[in-house]
Order: C-alpha cells, then structure tokens, then sequence
C-alpha cells in the first residue's frame, strides 16, 4: 500500500466497525512492524473497493481425536492421495487472511469471492514456499460465516462455535 492509499483509507467503511476500526488506525502500525501484509482494490475513479491483510499462518491440530476428525473432514473435500499426505504430517503451511472488508456500497458483487480466489490462485502457484491452505478467523455470525462456506472454507473445530471468531481453512 502506498501513503495516498493510507490516506484514503479514511474514507472506507466496510460497515464492519472492528473492521474498519482496524483499518483506520492500526494496518498501517501492523504493516510496518512486519505483521501482515496490506492490499487495497481500487477502481478506475481511484476509491477504494476492498481493503485485505495476508499474513504467515499454519495450521495446527491438537490431539488425536481432532486430527482424525480433520482427516476425516478432508475427505469430502479432496482425494484420497492427498487425504493420505495430509494424514503424514504434523503441521500445514498456511496463508491467512487476516481482515478482508469490501466497501459497503461494493459489497454483495463476488468481490470477496474474487479476492479469496486470487489469494488461492497466488498461492497454488507459490514457489518460494509451501502452503497448502488459506485459513480465516472469521467474524462469528451468520452472513460471514455462509460468505466461507459458500467460497469453500470449512470450519477447523467446532470448540469456537461460540467464540467471536471461527477459525476456518481452504484447501489450496
């Protein structure tokens, strides 16, 4: 992100108030102290549509029986091979996207979706290091949570089904 973007930023609302809360006064505090990272959508009139954070992430299975459950899970979602790998190892490299807001009037137009696919897409194709999932900490309630669902994110664990946030990943 560039300074004019910072200073634009001023003007984004996602309608989220944490979100943009964040977004106002700490991604830039975040972004220099190496963090995460911070990217911006912008359209032809230069405003900003979409504000997200990528950020090193792994994800991290306790225990033999949610490690089962994740094996299991992974099952629907991909093929036996991989299932297989996946069972081998103890942790998995991630990507996370850390805040992703859309600007309130853009919102409901496959923006995020967009976003979520060219994080995926980035990272498929990512040679300088491995990472086999994008996970999320996704805002606890029922239009962010069918928004992960619907963009193929499945739920890490059931323990934080009443925690403000769930944690969710997709298969890269």
């Amino acid at each position: 992100m560039t300074d004019a973007d910072y200073e634009n930023m001023s003007a984004f609302s996602c309608g989220v108030e944490e979100l943009d809360d964040f977004f106002h006064s700490e991604v830039r505090e975040c972004v220099k102290r190496h963090y995460l990272a911070a990217y911006c959508a912008i359209n032809g009139s230069s405003e900003i549509v979409a504000v997200f954070t990528l950020m090193n992430d792994a994800l991290m299975i306790s225990g033999q029986t949610e490690k089962e459950d994740f094996i299991d899970d992974l099952r629907f979602d991909t093929s036996e091979d991989i299932v297989d790998f996946f069972s081998r190892q103890t942790s998995y490299p991630a990507i996370n996207i850390g805040h992703l807001g859309i600007a309130a009037r853009f919102q409901r137009q496959g923006i995020g979706s967009a976003i979520i696919d060219l994080v995926t897409a980035t990272f498929a194709n990512y040679i300088q290091a491995g990472c086999q999932f994008v996970t999320v900490d996704a805002i606890n309630n029922q239009e962010t949570i069918r928004f992960y669902l619907d963009n193929l994110f499945s739920f890490q664990t059931t323990r934080d089904s009443y925690s403000s946030t769930r944690r969710m990943y997709r298969i890269i």
